[in-house]
């Protein structure tokens, strides 16, 4: 599942070029990766290949996109809009996959009532007030530790089942809510470790 943004951002682009066809080999190449693995990767999709030729561009992003579930729009509110926060409204692949922010909120007052790519920055006290006909599929939480299990509980209140946190803490949620957490010290341990073991002289698997 991780690797088909990546596919997808290789076949946007290969579009782009003019191309009609790719094939596993193409996408394994680009992605440094065995040719089985971007063959068994595709195949989960369910899309079958032509011979000699691949797979025809669009087809091959219709069905990544109805396998990750992007093929239906994600409407989503981002809450706390620092340098992370920020980072991810200035993100341009989110609208390639269907995700769409559609408000984001902030304590502070320097934020409050400004614009970060295009997004107003509302104040987080009037949260239940602008969600609570409308709520979100989504909830990104991008604020400080202390303030994550608050934010997830707001934003739980008013319905909201799905959240993408990137507070480095454990939320504590009914059993109906769905969390994805992204520690980026996680990524990080991850490099570290490669690092330690080609360094020892050992062979990486691929991911």
């Amino acid at each position: 599942m991780r690797r088909m943004p990546t596919y997808l951002h290789r076949l946007y682009q290969m579009r782009e070029e003019g191309c009609v066809y790719a094939s596993c080999t193409d996408l394994a190449k680009y992605m440094n990766i065995d040719q089985i693995v971007a063959r068994k990767d595709i195949a989960m999709t369910g899309l079958a290949g032509h011979r000699r030729y691949g797979y025809r561009i669009d087809d091959l992003i219709d069905a990544i996109l109805r396998f990750v579930g992007w093929d239906k729009p994600l409407n989503a509110t981002l809450i706390g809009a620092g340098a992370l926060g920020s980072a991810l409204l200035g993100y341009p692949d989110f609208i390639a996959y269907n995700l769409r922010i559609d408000s984001v909120f902030d304590i502070d007052p320097l934020k409050i009532g400004h614009e970060i790519h295009g997004h107003e920055v509302y104040d987080i006290q009037t949260l239940a007030a602008r969600l609570k006909n409308n709520p979100p599929k989504i909830g990104i939480l991008c604020v400080s530790n202390a303030a994550a299990q608050e934010a997830a509980d707001q934003l739980i209140a008013l319905d909201v089942r799905y959240l993408w946190n990137f507070a480095n803490v454990c939320l504590n949620v009914p059993e109906n809510v769905i969390v994805q957490r992204e520690v980026i010290a996680g990524g990080f341990a991850v490099l570290a470790a490669k690092i330690k073991a080609v360094e020892s002289g050992e062979r990486l698997a691929e991911d």
